[in-house]
């Protein structure tokens, strides 16, 4: 992607059904889940390396023995801080104590997150904060081991004020305004009343004070203290959860916005963000994973059962389409051809825009996630000349020669690799002149491919504020002297913020937005603006439920190919030389591309929560009042 975007969160959970002694037997390390856990990580790194964040649980433990571990980083490489640590703290135990080696009860009681549970979490920051307060997991901690609760997830709340309040209502003070802490707070509130009524039942039936503590730990319904804390949510998420004894559990919405994938045999039960992660770290098939369905949650008890429970019911299932354009990782078989397919289905605009000279024509890709959209593009261009051959020849059948058809059988469609992405920049000039200067030289391009009477395709997989390519590809591309650049986004225009995990928020920073306020401007169409503001200010008040997105009439006058016209105008500065046409994949296709992820609302306005509608409302309120403020 050549802009920017705050990428998804990460998750993995990984539960050990057997005695470490297994583990070491078996692969030969007491270590294993946490090496496992150190690769969960690592390849899910795309999806955020603002921080990062582990916990480890170790189940069994005596009174007076720490059985909870949990270390955090926002360094640089937020990862490789972590297992740094927790590699130096096992070695000097280890060093100190040589007699662990051999006595594993001593190793797992005395050294620090060797354990049966494990969560990590990487992250970006949605919100824009970056210190370590804000970095998964986070810790309710108590001194009854079942009330410990530890918690990370992928996810945005829609409505965080409406569950702080709630928590206010009931007695609490939430310390932060935040979701995760009103959410870590909704489950722990629930969690304590489920274990006061166990303890009830545990008195009546003549159990002892101790003694309730192990029936507790048996009997808690994680299920229903999921039901119960979930009743006010509106969002998407993939929340994991563990318990100071040991139970655990990751639980998806219910419109299955956020992704989660599991596989469970004898050995381990992991839950990832990514199939394709689990698949390469246990080295299992794809069928063998699994994905969790919407409004329902995998729980690992203690004693190692796992059940899939309903926690709430589903809605129509809205899986977010980024995850499968940009955000997940390409070596997914499912996602590999889905984006190949959205390269394919784009080509008849391509097409159109270069009058069908494809021999007159470079294909070419935006480094690096568009690269597999670019093969599905240029192998639909082959089939397309393809068939011009085969026409040609049953045309000329009684005239051609032995020479005519080997020049004709030679011609192929050209491919370069043009943009070629630098290393990261640092703008450390804060003066914006000196700093757009930079970002222009974010990619740089191969010389002596292009021909002045050349079109230049170039596919990105989307394209949201535009501006790497007004100020850096399009300028690149334009010192070649192709005689018509032509942009490729294998995503639809990008016309609403994300309120469920991307950090897209601000409807002005949108180039399509731009685009169609500039032609509501140019047609004297601005009292649309003024109406679309005056509408969305009486809905403030209302429940979500009666909030309708009224920010869809903003874009309504306007075909989107004349949007698309109006992007590329946008960001053709005055010294490009070439023509530059903008085209974009349309909603229907990407729905063809990826039948399973229909969650579109970044591109329609159909929001799959009540809350998506209020957030819209909010970003446009915001525009029109100046406000520089986030809408969620």
């Amino acid at each position: 992607m050549s802009d920017s975007i705050k990428h998804e969160c990460g998750i993995a959970l990984l539960r050990l059904l057997k005695p470490l002694e297994y583990y070491k037997e078996k692969y030969g390390s007491v270590f294993y889940g946490i090496q496992k856990m150190y690769l969960l990580m690592e390849k899910q790194h795309n999806r955020g390396q603002d921080g990062a964040g582990f916990a480890s649980i170790k189940m069994d433990v005596k009174p007076g023995q720490r059985y909870i571990s949990r270390i955090r980083s926002n360094q640089q490489q937020p990862i490789q801080d972590i297992f740094t640590q927790i590699n130096g703290r096992i070695n000097e135990e280890l060093a100190a104590h040589p007699e662990y080696h051999i006595n594993m009860q001593l190793l797992k009681e005395q050294v620090p997150y060797i354990g049966e549970v494990f969560l990590g979490h990487v992250r970006y920051g949605t919100f824009g904060k970056n210190s370590i307060e804000s970095v998964h997991p986070f810790l309710r901690q108590n001194n009854w081991m079942h009330r410990n609760l530890i918690v990370a997830g992928n996810f945005n709340m829609t409505n965080v004020k409406e569950l702080f309040d709630s928590l206010v209502e009931i007695g609490q003070h939430p310390k932060e305004l935040a979701d995760t802490v009103t959410v870590m707070e909704k489950i722990g509130h629930f969690l304590d009343d489920e274990v006061t009524d166990l303890y009830q039942e545990c008195k009546q039936e003549g159990y002892s004070k101790q003694e309730a503590s192990a029936v507790i730990a048996e009997r808690l319904n994680i299920a229903k203290i999921l039901k119960r804390a979930s009743k006010q949510w509106d969002g998407g998420y993939a929340m994991a959860g563990l318990l100071g004894h040991g139970d655990s559990f990751v639980f998806r919405d219910p419109a299955g916005i956020r992704p989660a994938y599991y596989y469970k045999d004898d050995e381990v039960v992991v839950v990832a963000s990514e199939r394709p992660v689990i698949q390469t770290v246990f080295n299992v098939n794809f069928e063998d994973v699994q994905e969790l369905e919407p409004g329902n949650a995998i729980i690992i008890k203690k004693d190692g059962r796992v059940n899939i429970n309903e926690i709430i019911q589903p809605l129509v299932k809205k899986a977010c389409s980024f995850e499968r354009i940009y955000f997940s990782r390409g070596s997914d078989a499912e996602i590999y051809r889905e984006r190949k397919e959205l390269g394919r289905l784009i080509l008849p605009d391509v097409l159109k825009a270069i009058d069908n000279d494809t021999d007159n024509t470079v294909f070419s890709y935006i480094p690096n996630t568009a690269e597999t959209s670019f093969f599905g593009m240029v192998e639909a261009a082959q089939d397309f000349l393809n068939d011009r051959k085969n026409n040609q020849i049953l045309r000329d059948r009684n005239t051609l020669t032995a020479e005519t058809l080997k020049e004709l059988l030679s011609v192929k469609i050209r491919t370069e690799k043009i943009a070629i992405k630098d290393a990261k920049l640092r703008t450390f000039i804060t003066e914006d002149s000196s700093r757009d200067d930079l970002v222009a030289h974010v990619y740089d391009v191969t010389y002596g491919v292009i021909k002045p009477s050349d079109n230049l395709v170039i596919i990105d997989d989307s394209i949201v504020r535009g501006t790497t390519l007004k100020k850096s590809i399009i300028k690149m591309m334009d010192r070649l002297n192709p005689k018509k650049i032509v942009v490729v986004s294998s995503a639809p225009q990008i016309r609403y913020p994300d309120c469920y995990g991307i950090d897209m928020a601000k409807l002005e920073g949108l180039v399509a937005f731009q685009a169609a306020l500039a032609l509501l401007k140019e047609r004297n169409m601005l009292h649309i603006v003024e109406d679309v503001y005056k509408k969305s200010k009486v809905q403030e008040n209302l429940p979500d439920a009666e909030v309708v997105n009224h920010v869809k009439e903003f874009y309504a006058p306007f075909t989107d190919e004349e949007i698309s016209d109006k992007i590329a105008q946008l960001l053709r500065s005055e010294d490009i030389k070439a023509e530059v046409k903008i085209i974009f994949q349309s909603v229907d296709n990407l729905h063809k591309a990826c039948p399973k992820n229909l969650g579109d609302w970044y591109f329609t306005g159909d929001y799959p929560t009540p809350g998506g509608n209020r957030v819209v409302n909010r970003a446009f309120i915001n525009f029109y009042e100046g406000n520089d403020a986030r809408a969620y």
